[in-house]
């Protein structure tokens, strides 16, 4: 991947970089009640988190200085609500295109939004949207990207990072400016209403899309294949029982 990337019309021109915060996505959030709001494509960065969020209740743990851990503002008042995990797909792609500059087809993206690097986790998302009627008036995008930390909490067993695979040093700040980049291509799309387009490409970076794999389905352990996504963004999964779609924490990946 080169390094002269050049930031694109608004994602990445405004930066605040922070040494510490709680939480970027709640920094950014508590920022949209001011008067003067951060305009589009303000990034927040942060050396350390001492709260990171992932999904649902999971806390996001990185190591201090050695990872990318970013939240970008979009304003997507074009979108409806109900197609809110459009939006997702975007992003989770963007990440995959900067991730695939680095390690080609190991790179894959986990339902819903994780990047995976073969069968470990390199990276999450986590989005917040800020709803006005039917539309989504401001999406918070909190980016966890593990870069150079080789050392991870014994729970977390199946993390990795850039410097764990490639055996090098990478500079935080320029893979920033390449998410950024990627981010904006990818909304731009979405923006102009190439939905299809995008889902296709997500549905076909999917990890262990038409594998059929050990999945905890129901409280147990069985045999399953991922076909496809919904459009509301449910998992369609192909059972020895037959198709099923499962929402998120409906299923899991069996480790």
């Amino acid at each position: 991947m080169q390094n002269n990337i050049f930031l694109g019309l608004f994602v990445g021109h405004n930066t605040v970089t922070l040494a510490e915060v709680d939480s970027t996505n709640s920094f950014l959030k508590h920022s949209l009640s001011k008067s003067k709001p951060f305009p589009e494509g303000t990034v927040i960065m942060a050396g350390s988190q001492t709260a990171g969020r992932g999904q649902g209740s999971n806390k996001w743990q990185s190591e201090s200085l050695k990872n990318l851990t970013i939240s970008i503002l979009l304003n997507p008042c074009f979108m409806d609500l109900q197609r809110q995990f459009d939006l997702n797909i975007a992003v989770s792609l963007a990440i995959n295109d900067v991730l695939s500059g680095y390690f080609a087809e190991r790179a894959s993206i986990k339902w819903p939004n994780d990047s995976y690097i073969d069968n470990l986790k390199i990276g999450g998302t986590l989005i917040e949207n800020l709803v006005q009627g039917n539309k989504i008036k401001h999406a918070i995008i909190g980016i966890g990207l593990n870069i150079n930390q080789v050392n991870f909490h014994p729970n977390l067993q199946n993390a990795t990072s850039f410097k764990k695979i490639l055996h090098a040093d990478y500079d935080l700040e320029t893979v920033k400016n390449e998410i950024c980049s990627a981010i904006e291509a990818r909304y731009l799309q979405l923006k102009a209403g190439k939905t299809a387009e995008l889902r296709l490409a997500y549905i076909s970076r999917l990890y262990l899309r038409d594998v059929w794999a050990e999945f905890i389905i129901d409280n147990t352990r069985q045999k399953a294949r991922i076909c496809s996504v919904s459009y509301e963004g449910c998992l369609l999964v192909e059972t020895e029982k037959g198709m099923r779609q499962f929402r998120d924490k409906e299923i899991a990946f069996y480790r």
